[in-house]
């Protein structure tokens, strides 16, 4: 936990109990992506498959007739964080051309997405419009299980290892003196974007490829965000495609801004 805590991720080696998992949720991830309930996160002009709650798993992570979700990564997170009842995973899935500018995407955000890699801090949605940030989905971590074999440059997770610390103070100063009850109402989209650009400065840049079988962890604070797909990137039809668990603080946003 140590240095989990130090860097804001944890990468978990090959786990054959994963793997099984992943055999199971492959083919419930692989169609959901032509699920017409599902079209609408087909966004990036067709590279990226954001698929929000579109694997079937139940609240112990069973997808179809598998076993729980479990193994290395799933006993190190019930361990430090205990055992949240798991949403409907997320299931990301990037093909070769990403990143392309998204639906109603001004040609400023298209540039981020590109240039530095969406880079972002989960929960924080911008509302009306003018894009202001509330933490509107206050995640207790981030778990994220590969489903398909790519190579290491097909638009691989990133991060910037050890920018929690710089956001994590960013926010609970933002929050600091407000009720619990009204924390959700706090605007924190300056001194977010002023952190964000310390972590920028400051903080390296790591890119996180894996393959099924293995599974990272990144702390709720952790900005990050998806690299382009390379010019030689390759992945098989199913694209890179990732399921992510990144279920809610129990105690939200007053549970969020702590450091753990």
């Amino acid at each position: 936990m140590s240095d989990f805590w130090a860097k804001g991720w944890v990468k978990f080696a090959y786990d054959p109990s994963l793997a099984e998992w992943v055999s199971y949720a492959l083919p419930a991830a692989r169609a959901s992506t032509s699920d017409p309930a599902h079209a609408e996160w087909l966004d990036c002009e067709g590279t990226w498959f954001i698929g929000v709650d579109a694997l079937p798993n139940d609240a112990q992570g069973r997808v179809g007739q598998s076993a729980p979700l479990a193994g290395q990564a799933v006993s190190f997170i019930r361990e430090h964080y205990g055992d949240l009842p798991l949403h409907k995973g997320q299931v990301s899935v990037i093909y070769p051309g990403y990143p392309r500018p998204r639906r109603w995407e001004n040609e400023a955000a298209t540039r981020y997405r590109r240039n530095r890699d969406a880079a972002h801090v989960d929960g924080l949605r911008p509302m009306g419009p003018d894009r202001r940030r509330r933490v509107d989905e206050p995640h207790a971590w981030i778990l994220g299980i590969p489903l398909t074999e790519a190579s290491a440059d097909a638009s691989p997770m990133v991060l910037w290892e050890g920018s929690h610390h710089i956001l994590g103070s960013a926010f609970r100063d933002a929050l600091r003196g407000t009720p619990d009850e009204a924390l959700h109402e706090v605007d924190v989209t300056d001194i977010y974007q002023a952190a964000r650009r310390e972590v920028f400065e400051t903080c390296p840049r790591i890119e996180l490829p894996a393959v099924p079988g293995e599974a990272y962890l990144l702390h709720r604070h952790c900005l990050h965000g998806v690299a382009p797909w390379a010019d030689a990137a390759t992945a098989g039809p199913d694209g890179r495609m990732i399921a992510y668990f990144r279920p809610e603080c129990t105690g939200g946003v007053a549970e969020w801004i702590k450091t753990a």
